[in-house]
């Protein structure tokens, strides 16, 4: 017999109110293990663990949700049991309505302590200094490649990273008004979403002037000042900003992502265990002679260790055509064949630095 909609409603508040007692339930169990660990002395934060229990809940999900679904659920559950013992301080590209923001709350869940930075230099020296717990700041591009800054100041910095995010980047066009595009007199945007979307630019609005802002949600509140200006920025922007959608998804590629950095103080955060889906990240330099660079790949061949980015930075250091080459490898500094790897590749280095390693999200 088919159940009315009222018989339906009630069997849903009688199952809210079973989930609302497990969810108490599981808090009060993670307070419990909080407290032991902290008796112990050991780490309250394990992403890899957090990264291990999602994954294990979507193999088991028998639906109907989705596996992503499940992960975003579980993800905003262990954040709001963090939360109970103390909301984690979290630094990223400001003001509010960014996409580093929302790649904040993509790895840690919505329960934490905002630090919005007016810059990336911002983000690594709030986190180093201890204004924040961790910092969260783009890594690279699918479309525009790496985010140069980032990198940069990794080379100097004592922080290390211990996860990544990365979202699916959706940049839209916005006015404080439906101002018609040929009416457009000047956009604003971080140069990255600009560079994202020239081609768009050029073909839908090319009296617009390009203007550079220190994020996509710093262009946003500048344009909501002018009925002609327009900013390239989220729909979280365009309701942070009270601004309309004169053009959605004007990027220039449809499959366009940016994946972000995690990092805190090794001594805030340890570098996670292996999860079993992990990544290591290195920057390295090697004297400027013949066959160096072959020298340098050698070693991750030998020992069967994929690589996943190769990217070259000049390392400023007065010598042409010298450089420092940022690598993502497939498995875990703990893991034999990497370990063995790395053991390898180290004393052919000019410079050598282990940036993390870490659970890779999803």
């Amino acid at each position: 017999m088919t159940r009315s909609i009222a018989d339906l409603r009630v069997a849903i508040d009688a199952v809210d109110q079973q989930l609302l007692q497990l969810l108490n339930d599981r808090a009060a169990l993670a307070n419990e293990v909080g407290d032991i660990k902290r008796k112990e002395g050991s780490q309250v934060f394990r992403p890899e663990r957090e990264a291990q229990v999602i994954h294990t809940l979507q193999q088991g999900n028998p639906g109907p949700l989705k596996g992503n679904n499940i992960a975003n659920i579980w993800r905003e559950i262990m954040s709001a049991c963090r939360a109970l013992e103390a909301p984690q301080r979290v630094a990223y590209l400001g003001p509010a309505g960014t996409f580093s923001e929302q790649a904040a709350e993509a790895f840690f869940g919505v329960s934490i302590d905002h630090v919005p930075c007016a810059s990336f230099d911002e983000v690594f020296d709030a986190t180093t200094s201890g204004r924040a717990d961790f910092g969260v700041v783009p890594m690279e591009n699918s479309t525009e490649g790496a985010v140069t800054r980032s990198l940069d100041l990794f080379l100097t910095s004592p922080l290390h990273m211990i996860g990544e995010t990365s979202l699916l980047v959706r940049h839209n066009l916005l006015c404080s008004q439906q101002t018609p595009l040929d009416q457009i007199e000047a956009v604003y945007a971080h140069p990255q979403a600009l560079a994202q979307c020239q081609n768009w630019l050029s073909v839908h609005a090319p009296q617009a002037e390009r203007h550079a802002a220190s994020s996509n949600a710093e262009g946003a509140r500048i344009a909501a000042s002018n009925p002609k200006w327009a900013a390239i920025a989220s729909l979280r922007a365009a309701s942070q900003f009270g601004l309309h959608v004169v053009a959605p998804a004007i990027q220039d590629e449809a499959y366009n992502r940016t994946r972000f950095a995690v990092m805190c103080l090794p001594q805030t955060l340890a570098m996670p265990e292996a999860s079993g889906n992990d990544c290591t990240s290195l920057v390295l330099s090697v004297v400027n002679r013949p066959g160096a660079v072959y020298e340098l790949l050698e070693p991750l061949k030998r020992h069967n260790v994929s690589m996943t980015r190769f990217e070259s930075r000049p390392a400023r250091s007065g010598q042409q055509w010298e450089y420092f080459f940022y690598i993502d490898l497939v498995g875990h500094i703990s893991e034999p064949h990497v370990a063995a790897a790395l053991a390898d590749l180290r004393p052919i280095c000019a410079y050598y630095k282990v940036l993390g390693s870490y659970a890779i999200n999803g």
